[in-house]
């Protein structure tokens, strides 16, 4: 019996395994459309870049090879070893990039600098790494950083620069792909005008640009094929040009062929190395773009297909190279056979699209993940699949990425420029992701110090020689992304900075439960029937704002909410945990806490279904308090805050009668696990999308003998509230420098800042909020 239980057992094991196993295969597939379309295109360019300047003058085959030897290893020790065999073990619950080490650190060690952090967020399911359950053991290192604020603030300034040389990547990655892939019509076309490829480039970068809105999903059954068909084409092309032109390159594998090159070549060989360095621009997304695929299939796609084909490709250029010296300037295209030229220049094109789209797509992630700090304008952010999380589309960003290309398109004109520019951008990125490795080994890995070290001087050491001959090329067009990125970071700093000072101005001005308290059970007014739902960024006590309606209405709602909307250190925080309900004063004032979470990759959707949400929460919680030990009644826990995670997921037993005016069929029927608790229905369409209209939802209380009294009158008031309408009361407010602050200080806030919120989209719009529903205050803030 027990051989007959574990054979079964073998047999169920096997088939998971099977399965699994199937599942990455699959996600392999398509990761080569989404990860390595950047990465594969780099033998485009790679030579022409490298070979230019006075490292012309030592055209040589012994270069060749020093130069192939350079790029091998490059490609071996960066991508392979240091990102596919141990950064991608560095997930954020599945979530890689930048950010997602950022978030990992934040939560390990105090390093987070984002406003209305709270105890309850340690309590997330996806709060923990890994299998870890404990915190990171208390060093000195560790309470040395967290000790001090500037040391935190320097690391948030270095994640922001990582992420404004990715933005700076979504500018000159499609410039530097469709102008290199046009321009092997020179190698047909000797006469053809250079004009006339910049029109073709601009033409190609506009179309790509504007069917952004689209969405990647629309096209991405295309963009797996295009890659490898140009992956198998490359490697044929590399193999031929092997057999064909010179066997012998493969020696060149030895390092001692680097020793060989920087001997003859001296630093016009070390200034070489900007070029080589674009052999591997692209590697980030492999641990970027994690979200959508696992470490597995990655590795798998990387290490048995992408890897092999591009060392091929490269040894091939060599080959062709070492019997053609004066084909440097289209070396790709030169080598191509001729019968094949004008398919190969096809797939060229189309893979540069294909990888231009997905670092676009990157970028919008980016820039989301920044907004989600609290260091990015508020934005428009279009969810534009429902079937693949996390494809998003920002207006505003892709023209201003439009604009930016084309202008850098124009102006440069040349391939070698823009690489320049490219290559430090690249390089930034892969030292910023280092120096947060360093950090991660020791506070979320707990490995050794030492380790961590070896880490940083390893890879850092070689990355940072590669940066020292990059920086070389800033004023051949290496000034690019650094002027970019100041760019951004100037509007990064200075949003963030006047988002910081407002919370803080709320955070001093807080109104007084005492004074709360006072006032009465009333408030001094007059307590008409509805909801009123009070928008502030605090998650703890009352804002200023609600003193203006206090002093200044004759009536105010029954039931009143102060609904905080924030971002957690987390990619994203499930529908049960979105919801954090408390009681303001006690419960005879009918006042409650609402706080919403959201992860820096969730997307805030307006499904038409918050309203409900909220109430169901709020009688949800009402429940808890009444049947649950630690939510006595007594005068202490209705004063402090107390907060509890009510989850808005829809299958509980008994349940109220619920009744829903909508334009779809919907069962009428709840099921919760709660007795006597308020729900609303989540009706989906075919593809589980939540449908965007809105509904009206009336819930009506059962007879229940078993009920308290007390309970069952709130609840009365929480519905009869609720019929009677929302309104959403928000302040409209202006921060202002005072006249005694500096002049940076009025230069950042009266203007930067004051700028960037009239040309923002509204809070009201970026919430979602009803504008006929909608009550704004004024207010102004001197800070």
């Amino acid at each position: 019996m027990d051989a007959e239980s574990g054979a079964s057992n073998t047999r169920v094991d096997s088939q998971l395994s099977l399965r699994n196993l199937c599942r990455n295969l699959i996600l392999a597939y398509q990761s080569f459309g989404v990860v390595y379309g950047d990465l594969s295109i780099s033998p485009l360019y790679v030579y022409t870049s490298t070979f230019v300047g006075k490292l012309q003058h030592h055209q040589n085959e012994a270069a060749i090879f020093g130069v192939f030897s350079l790029i091998f290893w490059t490609l071996t020790l960066i991508p392979l070893v240091k990102y596919v065999f141990i950064i991608l073990g560095a997930d954020d619950n599945g979530e890689g990039g930048t950010f997602a080490l950022y978030s990992l650190l934040c939560r390990h060690a105090r390093f987070s600098l984002l406003p209305n952090q709270q105890a309850a967020d340690e309590e997330l399911s996806t709060y923990k790494y890994g299998l870890s359950s404990q915190a990171v053991a208390s060093s000195p290192f560790k309470r040395f950083l967290e000790k001090h604020k500037k040391l935190r603030t320097a690391l948030l300034v270095v994640v922001l620069f990582g992420a404004s040389m990715v933005i700076g990547d979504g500018v000159l990655t499609p410039a530097i792909s469709v102008l290199s892939s046009v321009s092997g019509l020179k190698v047909v076309e000797k006469k053809l005008v250079e004009g006339a490829l910049i029109s073709l480039a601009c033409v190609i970068l506009i179309c790509l640009f504007a069917l952004q809105h689209f969405g990647t999903h629309r096209v991405a059954f295309l963009f797996a094929p295009v890659v490898i068909i140009w992956l198998i084409s490359i490697f044929g092309i590399g193999l031929y040009n092997i057999i064909c032109w010179n066997p012998n390159i493969w020696r060149a594998i030895s390092p001692y062929y680097i020793y060989k090159f920087f001997r003859e070549t001296g630093k016009d060989g070390w200034i070489s190395l900007g070029g080589v360095l674009l052999c591997i621009t692209g590697t980030e997304a492999m641990f970027a773009d994690l979200g959508h695929f696992t470490p597995l299939s990655i590795r798998l796609a990387f290490s048995f297909v992408v890897y092999p084909c591009l060392v091929v490709q490269y040894m091939g250029q060599a080959a062709f190279l070492t019997q053609n010296l004066g084909s440097f300037h289209t070396s790709f295209y030169a080598s191509i056979p001729g019968p094949l030229f004008w398919p190969v220049f096809v797939i060229a094109t189309l893979a540069a699209i294909v990888g231009s789209q997905a670092v676009i797509t990157a970028t919008f992630s980016i820039v989301k993940q920044c907004h989600a700090l609290g260091c990015f304008p508020r934005i428009k952010i279009v969810h534009t699949s429902r079937q693949i999380y996390g494809q998003i589309y920002i207006p505003e960003i892709n023209w201003i990425l439009m604009i930016i290309c084309l202008a850098i398109t124009i102006g440069f004109q040349d391939t070698t420029l823009i690489g320049n520019a490219y290559g430090i951008a690249c390089v930034t990125v892969m030292i910023i992701t280092t120096c947060l490795m360093t950090l991660v080994i020791v506070f979320v890995w707990q490995k050794s110090i030492m380790l961590a070290v070896a880490f940083l001087i390893f890879f850092g050491s070689i990355e940072s020689v590669y940066l020292s001959a990059a920086v070389t090329k800033v004023p051949q067009g290496g000034w690019a992304p650094l002027v970019l990125s100041c760019f951004f970071m100037i509007v990064m700093y200075v949003w963030h900075y006047g988002t910081r000072r407002k919370y803080n101005f709320d955070l001093h001005n807080k109104v007084s439960l005492k004074w709360i308290l006072g006032l009465g059970p009333s408030l001094g007014v007059v307590r008409v029937p509805g909801i009123g739902l009070i928008y502030s960024e605090l998650a703890t006590g009352v804002p200023k704002i609600f003193t203006h309606f206090i002093t200044n209405l004759p009536a105010f709602h029954k039931v009143l909410v102060f609904v905080c909307v924030k971002s957690v250190p987390v990619p994203h925080v499930s529908a049960e945990e979105r919801f954090l309900i408390g009681r303001v004063c006690p419960k005879s004032y009918r006042m409650y806490r609402c706080i919403v979470r959201y992860g820096y990759k969730d997307v805030q959707k307006d499904n038409g279904d918050f309203e409900s949400q909220l109430i169901q929460s709020i009688a949800e919680f009402i429940q808890m308090e009444a049947e649950e030990p630690q939510f006595t009644n007594s005068e202490s826990s209705s004063l402090d805050g107390r907060m509890a995670v009510i989850s808005t997921r829809v299958g509980r037993s008994n349940s109220l009668m619920v009744s829903e005016q909508e334009d779809y069929s919907a069962s009428n029927t709840i099921q919760s696990s709660k007795s006597l608790t308020l729900l609303s229905r989540h009706s989906e369409n075919e593809d589980g999308a939540t449908l965007p209209m809105r509904r009206r939802v009336r819930f009506q209380l059962p007879p229940s003998p078993a009920m308290d009294a007390s309970v069952r009158e709130e609840l009365m008031d929480l519905i009869k509230a609720q019929e009677s309408g929302v309104a959403y009361i928000m302040g409209h407010s202006y921060i202002k420098a005072r006249r005694t602050g500096s002049i940076l200080k009025k230069l950042v806030v009266d203007i930067g800042y004051s700028f960037l919120r009239k040309n923002c989209r509204g809070p009201a719009v970026a919430l979602n909020i009803p504008h006929i529903s909608l009550i704004e205050v004024g207010m102004i803030y001197y800070v």
